[in-house]
Order: structure tokens, then sequence, then C-alpha cells
């Protein structure tokens, strides 16, 4: 394990650096930022596997402002026919950070018996408790509703609840590298740091 490391202050350079449509992602992110500032973020490329075994690349930017959350991400998409061009998608979502409900940091550590204050943790899991009122995806639980009478048969429509759909980013220092765990660290403490003002 390594010791805590100097984190990136550059959002674009890491974009760059990620190489997956740094252009595109550059483009989309400062769009939503307009004219407000990171004061910390994270760049989370990642490659995944269909069924099919296509490779699809993923790329999840978060951007925190003075005032908001800024959450991008890009997604490829295979050709829609055969000798068709693939294309990709990209959405921001831009959110005021009262719009929080928890932020929520899973750690794991190697070997925690020998574990030194300020190591860096071999993965960390970031999860961020959206409201409802978020707009982005939601869960809706529904089952048919009752009454405590056991006799009755009349139809008491539906009960349920509406949830929303945590935010999650995992990196590690063997998929990642040990620069992305340090960078999602700082983003954790400034995302909670501001979520307290």
């Amino acid at each position: 394990m390594r010791k805590t490391r100097a984190v990136s202050t550059d959002w674009r350079q890491e974009i760059e650096r990620s190489g997956y449509y740094p252009g595109l992602v550059i483009d989309a992110v400062a769009s939503a930022l307009g004219d407000e500032s990171a004061e910390a973020f994270v760049v989370h490329h990642e490659a995944t596997f269909d069924p099919a075994m296509e490779m699809r690349r993923h790329i999840t930017v978060l951007l925190l402002t003075a005032t908001r959350l800024i959450v991008c991400h890009t997604d490829d998409h295979p050709a829609d026919e055969p000798g068709g061009r693939p294309h990709a998608s990209t959405t921001t979502d831009a959110n005021q950070l009262g719009n929080i409900q928890s932020v929520a940091l899973t750690r794991v550590v190697s070997d925690p018996a020998n574990y030194a204050p300020g190591t860096l943790p071999s993965e960390a899991v970031l999860t961020i408790g959206l409201s409802v009122n978020w707009g982005s995806m939601a869960n809706i639980d529904l089952e048919p509703a009752s009454c405590s009478d056991d006799s009755c048969e009349l139809d008491h429509g539906y009960t349920g609840a509406i949830t929303a759909e945590p935010l999650t980013v995992r990196v590690s220092q063997a998929a990642d590298g040990a620069e992305s765990v340090a960078n999602l660290l700082h983003f954790t403490s400034a995302l909670s740091a501001a979520t307290g003002r």
C-alpha cells in the first residue's frame, strides 16, 4: 500500500489522459459547468463486456462546484446495422447540493492489522444517495394494497415507494492506479464538506 498522494487539479487534463473521446466529454462537462469552477472532481474511465462479449467503454466525470454537483456519463454504442458506424451518447446532470441525501465511502484495506494511518486503501467505493427530486433514475416498488379485513375482496389499489437510484463510483489501485484512489478520496471529502454548508 502507498501513502496518500497529491491529487490532480485539472479535470480537462484528466479527461484527455483517459483517451476516451476527450473533445466530446470536455465539451459536455464545460457546457454544464458554465462560468463556475470545479472545487474537486473525479474522472473514471472503465471498460465493460456485454453478453455478446463486445467491449464497451464508459466514462463518468463528477465535478463539485460551490453550488452544484455535475455528473457526466458518456457511453459507447455499437453500430445499429451491419456496416453502420458506432456512436456515443453523453448525458450531463447539473444539480444543487441540497439534492444530495448522503455521501458514503467504502474503503477496502488489505492486511488491516498492519494498516498505517494515511495509507491509501486498495480500493474505494463512493456512493451518493440522491433525492427523488434529483431527476435521474428512480426505483418504484409497487404491491397491491390491502386492508385489515381478511374477508375483504375490494380493490384497494396499489401502495409502494419511490427511491432514487444511488450514484456509485468504484476505483482500485490495481485497475485504476493509486492517483485515482487518492482523487476519489479527495473528492469524497470535499463533497461531504459541501453538503454540510
